[in-house]
């Protein structure tokens, strides 16, 4: 199968690569790869408004820049290839168009729950990053990598290990970091870049979801809410949410984290997080996914609602 991603790359006329909706810096840094490797034949698609929540803590990114947005994407490709997308409801809006009428569809990601909704699928679920996955495929066809590419790929894995201290970093995980170094990654750069250059309004709105934190069956549940009136008062991004989860499963005693976000009129961007258990059996009840021990889904109805529907579920789990 990784032959034919690159006999696909090479018999398409123009390329168009999807990250997913809220993109982090796995599906950016990896969207960033194939563009860098491919060139002028393909363009990157962020699922984002280009004023509204463009994601500004990676522009240091080669590409993210000049990428394309729903404010100015054309329908003009005939190959689509999805990035770290584990479902096609990860696909919104006009990007499911394109995605829908071009000829060869691609899905490359590392989620165990990807739906394989592409043409051509090829996912290694449970490995550390999407990027992870890109690396093993250029070098499984001893494909060159830049160190454009190399600085691209670090990114990935840097931040979907949250900083290499997830469970789905192994041996080989550190092998490849290894490898992109003798490249020349300066790591100390990009992580300064990814986790030291915080907006204000990011950290403003943590500080105000940590302290209406609420807590459940002694503590072993931790919730907030991210309420629309909160990132208009903040004058905050979608990627300003980034790590709201992460800070409440660091409490000593909670088992689940959850964040519920409102993205519109009755819908929930519901973000879990847990310790130990797979908590992927309640995303998928309400269609979403994802890892393990983080994950998410949507829910169609009022804020209020959605807290007392997820809890219900997360209280029945426990």
């Amino acid at each position: 199968m990784t032959e034919k991603i690159f006999e696909l790359i090479n018999n398409a006329k123009k390329i168009l690569i999807i990250t997913h909706v809220n993109p982090d810096g796995d599906t950016l840094g990896s969207a960033c790869t194939l563009k860098s490797f491919i060139g002028d034949k393909a363009d990157i698609l962020l699922q984002v408004r280009r004023e509204k929540n463009f994601p500004n803590t990676y522009l240091f990114l080669p590409y993210i820049k000049e990428a394309k947005t729903f404010d100015d994407v054309e329908d003009i490709y005939d190959t689509v290839i999805c990035v770290d997308v584990a479902s096609a409801d990860r696909i919104v809006e006009r990007a499911r168009e394109i995605f829908n009428s071009a000829k060869v569809t691609v899905n490359i990601d590392h989620h165990e729950t990807n739906t394989n909704f592409a043409g051509y699928n090829y996912v290694e679920g449970g490995l550390s990053s999407t990027g992870e996955v890109l690396y093993k495929i250029f070098k499984k066809e001893n494909k060159n990598i830049t160190l454009e590419m190399a600085n691209c790929l670090y990114t990935s894995i840097l931040t979907d290990t949250g900083c290499f201290k997830y469970e789905t970093v192994t041996g080989d995980t550190f092998e490849i970091v290894s490898n992109l170094l003798k490249i020349g990654v300066n790591s100390a750069d990009i992580a300064q870049k990814c986790y030291e250059q915080k907006q204000k309004a990011m950290v403003l709105l943590r500080a105000h979801c940590v302290s209406n934190v609420k807590f459940e069956c002694n503590d072993r549940i931790a919730y907030t809410t991210v309420k629309i009136s909160d990132m208009e008062k903040f004058g905050a991004k979608d990627e300003h949410t980034e790590g709201i989860c992460e800070v409440l499963r660091s409490v000593k005693l909670v088992e689940f984290a959850i964040v519920l976000k409102e993205t519109g009129t009755n819908t929930i961007k519901v973000s879990m997080r847990s310790k130990e258990k797979d908590i992927t059996p309640i995303a998928k009840k309400f269609g979403g996914g994802g890892h393990m021990r983080a994950c998410g889904c949507n829910i169609k109805k009022p804020l209020g609602e959605a807290v007392e529907c997820i809890l219900s579920e997360v209280k029945k789990y426990l």
